[in-house]
């Protein structure tokens, strides 16, 4: 499909089911705008985009950063009018371990990357998206969002939470703009943060980040019911 003229902002984008969605975005004719904490490797996806023939920008940005989601917000409204699609996708593993033993530290950070940025987010593009004839937001989730697994408490806790802000945000805007947001679980995907969760793991035995990066770009062409949900699973 062709988003010739739209601007799609991912977070996340230095690395993994980030990276390979901004590249998949850019290849399809979207501008995208690159967030992530690194400048370095946001260079690295921005110069491989540029040599696809695509277009890009750079925003290194720590989101959990305070008031770093709002001066963003600022510095891309003052570029462009509207944004087409929004991507949400950087989020932080906590450590796995019994509910009883979670580390505060790591929760805390949890909930800060992975909820309070993701209403952040919506907050400060709200009005833009609003300004787009169809905009669409995408959210990066987990099963264990929705399907709570021992050890898994403080990540799965964050995620439904993530979850929960996503519908409710799309419920709200459904009958009062042109905005239809969609909740991507991308299941077993070859990515640093799956070696991590999964340490003994073959990663050639799970799908590599372009398979989900492909089905969100196939999404965002669909007429999707707004709040939506879908498994990305391997063909």
């Amino acid at each position: 499909m062709s988003l010739e003229g739209q601007v799609a902002l991912v977070t996340g984008a230095s690395r993994g089911i980030g990276a390979a969605t901004a590249k998949a975005l850019a290849a399809a004719g979207a501008h995208v705008v690159l967030v992530a904490r690194n400048a370095k490797d946001l260079e690295k996806i921005e110069e491989e985009i540029f040599e696809a023939g695509g277009s890009a920008t750079i925003a290194p940005l720590d989101l959990a950063e305070p008031e770093g989601i709002a001066r963003l917000a600022t510095a891309i409204s003052g570029r462009w009018k509207a944004l087409d699609i929004l991507v949400i996708n950087a989020a932080v593993l906590p450590t796995l371990t019994p509910v009883w033993q979670i580390d505060a530290r790591e929760f805390n950070q949890a909930l800060t990357l992975n909820v309070l940025a993701t209403q952040a987010l919506l907050a400060g593009f709200d009005g833009m998206l609003r300004k787009s004839k169809d905009a669409r937001v995408v959210g990066v989730t987990s099963s264990v969002g929705a399907t709570p697994r021992a050890y898994w408490g403080a990540y799965g806790a964050s995620k439904a939470a993530f979850d929960n802000l996503l519908n409710s945000y799309g419920q709200e805007v459904r009958n009062t703009a042109a905005i239809r947001v969609a909740v991507v679980d991308p299941g077993a995907t070859r990515t640093k943060m799956r070696a991590r969760a999964y340490p003994g793991e073959d990663p050639q035995t799970v799908k590599a980040p372009e398979v989900v990066a492909d089905r969100i770009v196939a999404l965002l062409g669909e007429q999707f019911a707004s709040p939506h949900r879908i498994r990305v699973n391997q063909d």
